[in-house]
Formats: C-alpha cells, structure tokens, sequence
C-alpha cells in the first residue's frame, strides 16, 4: 500500500495531510522509555521534554492523532531539533525519528500556514542558489571576489557588522572562505598511470564543496587513484538535496534526486563516493525518499546501494604503499550523519591510525554535535554556539594540532570556532591528512 493511500485510509493522521507527512505506524514505535534523553544535545542544555526526541515526538503524535492542532508552539519545538540522530542510533525500539521528523517538517512547510518565516527563507534560498549549478557558481564567484577585495576583513574590523540583525552578522562570521582555484574538473579525472583500474567510480562534487573544499576533492581524487580507481565527475550533477531534506523541502529534493539518479547510474560505475556526511546520507536514502515513485523505485534502490562514504570504500581496500610520516597530535570528530545515520566510525580512525608518526588522541565525547546541523548555525545560533563551546573545550583537552573530520558542515563550525577563541590549530578532513602523508612519502622516496 502506497504512502498516500495509507494516510487517506488512517483518520489517525489528520493533523498531517500531504503526501509526504510522516505515518502513524513509525510514530508508535517510540515507547517512551528515555534512553535517548542523554544523547539529545538540545534535552541535554535545556533539560526540557519537549526539546527532546522523546517529547517532539509525543507532539507529532498528538498532532497525528489529532489531538493538538499544528500550532507556533509545536513548531518551534521540532523547529529546534539538530537532526542529528544521535537519538535513533541509541533507539532499542528502531524509531525512524530522523525521517519522522524531516516528514513532519515537510508537511507544516507544504502546508504553508504555520511554516516559520526561516523555513520559508530557506526553502527559497535553497532552490535559488542550491539547487542551481550555475546560480550557485555565480554566488561562490561573487563572495570570492568580496573576499579578496578586502571588503569582508574591512566590514570586520569596523562598526558596521554589529549593526546587523544577529542571524545577519551570524551569517556573515560563517562565510567560507572560498577556494581561488574552484574544483571544476568534469568527465574522467583520474586513472592508475601503470595499470588497467580496478574500479570504476564516480565521485559527488557537490554543490558548495567544489568552490570551499576544492583541496578536500582533489585529495579525494588522488587517493582514490591511489589505490587503483578510473574516477568520473559526470558533468551533469546536481546537490544531493540533503540540505532541502533537513528544511523540509522534500518535493525539491525528491525532484533532484531524480536528477541525479539517471546521471550517476548512466556511467555504470563500481561505486557511488561522497566524501561529505550529509551528502552521503541523503544519497543512501534515495531509496526510501522515493519508494512511492513508481517510475524511479528500483532504480533509487539500486542507486542507494551503490552510495559508498571514501572512507569505507577505502578502508574496505588492502592499504596502498608510499605512507609518509605525520609527527602530527590529531583528535577527530564524528559527524552525526556519518555515525549516527551511516554507523560508520572504525573506518576513519583506522586511516589515521594507518599514518606512521600521528597521534590520535580522542575527545570524551567525539560524537557529541557540534552545533553545525546543515543551515542549524545560521537559524538558531545562540544553540548552536553553546555546542560549539562544549566541543571546542572537548577539543583543547586533547591537546590536539589538528581536529580531523569528514563533513564540510562540520568542518566550517570547528573553524569557527578555532577563530572565535582564539585557538590555534587547523582542522582537516580525514582524506586530506591521508593524501599529505602519501605525498610526504613520495618527497622521501
């Protein structure tokens, strides 16, 4: 029985009415027994039922059930929610609370009466910009280029920025710095020089990635090389929309991942690589996204299982030689996607301890959010810089030079917040630590 017809047949769900709203059958698997309450990084600073898992889904039921109405209140409740399922690892009952919730915020946004202003800005903002190639080239081209004139260091060093509204001038602190060489490379952009390539495979560019972490994707190439693959950027790509997802914009992202789906499975490739948390984990649930599609079921299914994270791929592979030292202190953070959705968490850890010379010192709660949430940092910053606060006191009792990690949204908020206290160090993502240490080895050679 499709989606849609179900929730027609269930009276049960008429506080949630579209297509895409979540099922009542999910919601109830939620038995309320707690054991999420300390893993929520929101319950655990404020303390409060209904800004945990287990409260913001007594509301959704309550809602479904028809109980309470879609109201301001419910709303902003859900609206403070990371999404970084930290609560559905931990679930001993299996409850699907990170599409639950990515359901129910579709719903109120579709619906459009009760959508917060946010919500709306950034559905708008998202499908102008994310989810156009060239619109988002022409906006990473133009923030480079207010970058190098000078005119950001000069915002900063005056007056102005602090009359801007806080989400304005919390923005404006968490621009990236773009790249001067954007990673633009399409088609086949690499193979093994000396022999035929073990695999085929096709490597996500991404929609900001190529233009803030073109180093993190050329060392993803080269690695991937390395260890014996023909790599292939198809040209036609688009965003993996897990930032629409997270925003509730399920129909774009569903449009988008149609997109995608036909590009990716038209190379025939061994394996589909994302070397970004989040993009890896929307991809991976292609599947469930579009399981009521009649046309684009088993293909998503197929695309899904091909999904590979670079650093299970590649920790799947015997290690290549050439690893140089790293006399480097490093201390890596679980990006919530990667862990709690994926349950990948031996594999980059076993890269880095592969470094002859690196010290991998872990933090007491690695897996802890770091506040960055997709677009969270932007919408509620006041949360999210107090979880940026704890992970960054986490990070300096490591003592560690380098914070490793594997998601760009993470990986804008730690340097974030080495900038706002003033720390030194920098912070990496894992490949690129990786590819340095095989380049290190080949200046020893």
């Amino acid at each position: 029985m499709s989606r849609v017809s179900e929730q027609k047949s269930t009276p049960a769900q008429a506080g949630f009415r579209g297509p895409d709203g979540p099922l009542l059958q999910d919601i109830l698997r939620c038995v309320h027994c707690g054991l999420c309450l300390s893993h929520c990084p929101t319950y655990v600073e404020l303390g409060l039922e209904t800004e945990s898992p287990r409260g913001r889904l007594y509301l959704i039921r309550a809602v479904s059930q028809g109980r309470i109405p879609i109201s301001a209140t419910v709303v902003r409740h859900l609206d403070l929610c990371l999404q970084c399922r930290n609560c559905q690892a931990v679930c001993p009952s299996g409850v699907r609370y990170g599409q639950i919730m990515e359901e129910a915020r579709a719903d109120i946004l579709r619906d459009g009466r009760h959508a917060p202003a946010s919500w709306l800005a950034s559905r708008l903002v998202l499908r102008t910009f994310f989810s156009n190639p060239r619109r988002i080239r022409y906006l990473m081209t133009a923030l480079g280029l207010y970058q190098r004139s000078g005119l950001q260091s000069l915002l900063r060093r005056s007056a102005l920025l602090n009359l801007l509204p806080d989400p304005w001038r919390n923005l404006e602190q968490l621009v990236p710095r773009v790249s001067t060489r954007p990673f633009t490379a399409r088609g086949i952009v690499g193979s093994p020089a000396d022999n035929p390539p073990r695999f085929r495979v096709a490597l996500l560019s991404g929609c900001l990635m190529p233009y803030v972490f073109a180093h993190v994707h050329e060392a993803t190439v080269r690695l991937l090389v390395r260890y014996g693959c023909q790599v292939v950027v198809p040209p036609e790509q688009v965003c993996c929309g897990a930032l629409h997802l997270h925003s509730g914009d399920r129909q774009e992202a569903k449009r988008l991942a149609r997109r995608n789906i036909d590009v990716f499975l038209a190379e025939e490739v061994d394996a589909i690589i994302a070397n970004v948390a989040g993009c890896g984990t929307a991809m991976k649930e292609y599947g469930e996204l579009l399981k009521d599609d009649l046309q684009y079921a088993e293909k998503a299914n197929r695309f899904s299982a091909l999904v590979r994270d670079v650093h299970e791929f590649l920790a799947d592979l015997p290690l290549a030689d050439g690893l140089g030292p790293l006399h480097q202190v490093v201390t890596y953070q679980d990006p919530c996607h990667l862990l709690h959705a994926q349950g990948i968490k031996s594999q980059p850890r076993a890269l880095l301890q592969a470094i002859p010379g690196l010290e991998l010192v872990e933090m007491s709660e690695p897996d802890r959010c770091c506040g960055s949430g997709g677009i969270y940092n932007i919408i509620h910053p006041r949360m999210a810089d107090r979880l940026l606060r704890w992970k960054m006191r986490d990070v300096m009792a490591t003592g560690a030079q380098v914070i490793a990690t594997a998601n760009a949204g993470c990986a804008l908020q730690l340097e974030a917040g080495l900038r706002r206290y003033g720390l030194s160090g920098r912070v990496a993502h894992v490949v690129e630590l990786l590819d340095e240490a095989y380049r290190a080895g080949e200046q020893s050679a």
